[in-house]
């Protein structure tokens, strides 16, 4: 794999890059002002804030144009996330989609979606904003395509909050399972991508039983983490044993059958985990090797290294503003950032084709 002997080298094909991306955008301010975010978060040293972007990129100050093109400006995220999701299909082969939860540390209580709230990644509580990212991962990288934002239940009732983040009247409070089924369902609906086995760390995530009946109900593979003990095993189409041998050391699967609901507790039907077990996954992917789920457990982890890349280089948690749709954009021109830096580790040649083709 060809890498670029530069940074000046890979932005010459920044602005096709951008160009693509933004193709959705109505106006010529807003893809102008999109490609000077992007290049900011590419090429700028340490805090990659508003001013610094504006100073080093434009050198003049630009920050209101740049802050009201993130925090005020109209321009859907959706498609943006989209084409990017088409993109990276076609650079990198996902071999699963990776669904994460990421914490977004923040001082005071006005920003969207802020709270005191026990963040499950962390393990404790923390004043912070949660977002959940799809991640695609293949063998060449990984890049999150899709957001969501974990709306606090307090931010259900203090219309004050929502009014000053400007919060849509439909996005309320949603558990983590219900976040991550309309994520993969736009991803597979509505953008027409063909899915990759599903990646989560469920331990503790509640209901992550209902996340299970969602993927299976929708015929969707999926690998999902959850407590030694606390998911009852047996019922209509789960076999009640642990099915494959230990993928690495000290490692279990159970499998599931495509098309069915997860297990129901019932007399007779409670799988007790080997003693010492330290890793339980369910699955539906039983006719795999046992080599290939070991490597989509080492997937999951290659995208929570994918998210540590994403928020030490390209700025994830440098976002300047508190609305809901200053969050989306600015998490959205992130994967955009981490992409452009993914895609200049191709071939030059082949990465600017990929921008350069016609696509629906």
């Amino acid at each position: 794999m060809a890498i670029y002997s530069d940074l000046h080298s890979r932005e010459i094909w920044l602005s096709p890059f951008c160009e693509d991306l933004f193709a959705s955008f109505l106006r010529s301010d807003q893809r102008r002002w999109g490609e000077v975010y992007v290049h900011g978060l590419v090429s700028v040293q340490g805090r990659k804030s508003i001013r610094r972007i504006s100073n080093q990129v434009v050198g003049r100050p630009v920050d209101q144009c740049l802050q009201q093109f993130i925090n005020q400006s109209p321009w859907d995220w959706a498609p943006v996330r989209q084409r990017l999701a088409q993109l990276l299909v076609e650079a990198i082969r996902p071999k699963a989609w990776v669904l994460e939860e990421v914490v977004f540390p923040k001082n005071g209580s006005k920003s969207v979606g802020v709270a005191r709230q026990f963040a499950n990644s962390a393990g404790r509580l923390l004043n912070c904003q949660l977002g959940l990212a799809v991640v695609m991962v293949g063998e060449d990288g990984g890049c999150p395509v899709n957001w969501r934002l974990l709306l606090p239940r307090s931010w259900d009732e203090d219309d004050g909050l929502r009014s000053r983040a400007r919060v849509p009247a439909h996005e309320h409070s949603r558990p983590h399972w219900r976040h991550l089924l309309q994520a993969v369902d736009e991803m597979v609906i509505d953008w027409g991508l063909p899915p990759a086995p599903i990646v989560v760390d469920g331990r503790s995530m509640p209901g992550v039983e209902l996340l299970l009946a969602g993927l299976a109900e929708r015929g969707l593979p999926y690998l999902v983490r959850v407590s030694p003990g606390t998911l009852p095993a047996g019922g209509a189409g789960l076999p009640a044993r642990p099915v494959l041998e230990p993928l690495r050391p000290r490692l279990q699967v159970v499998q599931g059958q495509a098309g069915t609901r997860p297990p129901q507790q019932g007399p007779g039907h409670r799988w007790y985990p080997r003693s010492g077990a330290r890793a339980m996954w369910l699955t539906d992917l039983g006719r795999n090797r046992v080599s290939d789920l070991a490597g989509l457990v080492g997937l999951r982890n290659r995208a929570a290294s994918v998210l540590a890349s994403v928020a030490a280089e390209s700025g994830l948690q440098h976002f300047e503003g508190r609305s809901f749709q200053g969050w989306h954009h600015h998490v959205t021109l992130v994967s955009v950032a981490h992409a452009y830096r993914l895609l200049g580790g191709l071939d030059g040649r082949e990465a600017e084709e990929l921008c350069l083709r016609p696509h629906g």
